[in-house]
């Protein structure tokens, strides 16, 4: 343990993520790379496939980008945690994320992804987003359209900011099964197999109507005959067999419902011998003037959860900063809200803005 935090220590990390077939070439030029976690293993994800998720899997997003008028290249890297990716999964999904951090010279800032409650920094890298069932061990390729079981996908366009900049996004989500997660400002794809049924709200947009298409029209080219129909809000009645697919009540998680955190701030610190996590403040008192060089900082802001990292942190401060932020998290009513972590000096506009 003498070594740990050494430059011997670190040269001895780079040069085992050096080793990581799926490493090389990361991050060398701007864009997205995205790797798929299958059987503890780091594989490339098809780039046909950019912006499509299924809640079996876990991955790691890396984006590079350059600065306006600057010619460095700078990353963050994300690992997402589908809703029934297995603790292996996404354990090997956080490590492998820090290999790659540490294979780009520490460079990287680092986040955390929970399907469903994706950050808008994450939601941005892609023009659509599909968020499905299944994943690399349930042989969902394979299935045929008279066993398929019946979804109802949620199209929706997205306003996100980052970083102060805005963006427009349209997803595709898979929901419950329930007629009260229609609504008219949306589109949403009701899949039975055998027929793709479009459902056009009274009041979606041209782009939205578009997204769908393209989507079903994705889906029946993998299942060869299956059909397309198109429903009108306001000329499809009721009683249609498509509606009649769908379960009557309200959904625990209805679409649009999304549940505020908790505002507060805590210091990790060893400086009484052991590392501890201690709040230190809540509500309108939490505030950047709060933070030290001299510790880590885990700020839960109701919407996003940030690990800020001081410079002059010690190595188990730094080391516990994720770890403690997680399982904090777990404790609350947001366990799934995003976590990035952030070097003081290095702070985005949205983490100023956010305290």
């Amino acid at each position: 343990m003498a070594l740990f935090g050494s430059d011997t220590e670190k040269n001895v990390k780079k040069e085992s993520a050096e080793t990581e077939p799926a490493w090389q070439g990361a991050g060398e030029k701007v864009g997205v790379q995205i790797w798929r976690i299958v059987k503890f293993k780091v594989e490339h994800w098809s780039r046909q496939q950019y912006g499509e998720f299924y809640d079996g899997d876990s991955y790691i997003i890396l984006n590079t980008y350059k600065e306006e008028d600057g010619d460095e290249l700078n990353h963050d890297v994300h690992f997402w945690i589908g809703r029934h990716s297995t603790q292996d999964e996404y354990g090997t999904a956080a490590y492998k994320t820090v290999e790659l951090d540490t294979y780009l010279d520490d460079k990287p800032i680092q986040h955390r992804e929970v399907q469903g409650h994706e950050s808008s920094m994450f939601k941005s890298y892609f023009p659509t987003m599909t968020l499905l069932k299944g994943g690399a061990e349930t042989g969902f390729r394979k299935v045929l359209p008279e066993t398929y079981p019946p979804r109802l996908i949620h199209v929706k366009r997205e306003k996100l900011s980052v970083n102060g900049k805005n963006k427009r996004v349209i997803t595709c989500t898979e929901v419950g099964l329930y007629r009260s997660n229609l609504n008219s400002d949306d589109v949403f794809i009701i899949d039975t197999g055998k027929v793709l049924y479009q459902y056009n709200g009274s009041k979606c947009s041209a782009d939205e109507k578009f997204k769908a298409a393209a989507e079903t029209a994705n889906i029946r080219s993998s299942r060869g005959n299956a059909q397309i129909d198109i429903l009108e809000e306001k000329s499809t009645p009721p009683n249609h067999k498509a509606l009649m697919i769908l379960k009557e009540g309200e959904h625990k998680c209805k679409v649009g419902e999304e549940e505020k955190g908790e505002r507060k701030m805590f210091r990790v610190s060893d400086e009484g011998g052991n590392c501890q996590m201690i709040e230190i403040a809540e509500g309108d008192k939490v505030k950047k003037d709060l933070l030290t060089d001299d510790d880590v900082y885990i700020i839960n802001t109701g919407d996003h959860c940030y690990c800020w990292i001081g410079k002059g942190a010690s190595i188990e401060e730094r080391r516990n900063g994720l770890p403690y932020s997680t399982n904090y998290l777990n404790k609350t009513k947001t366990p799934y809200l995003p976590i990035t972590v952030v070097a003081q000096g290095n702070e985005s506009e949205d983490f100023l803005a956010a305290i």
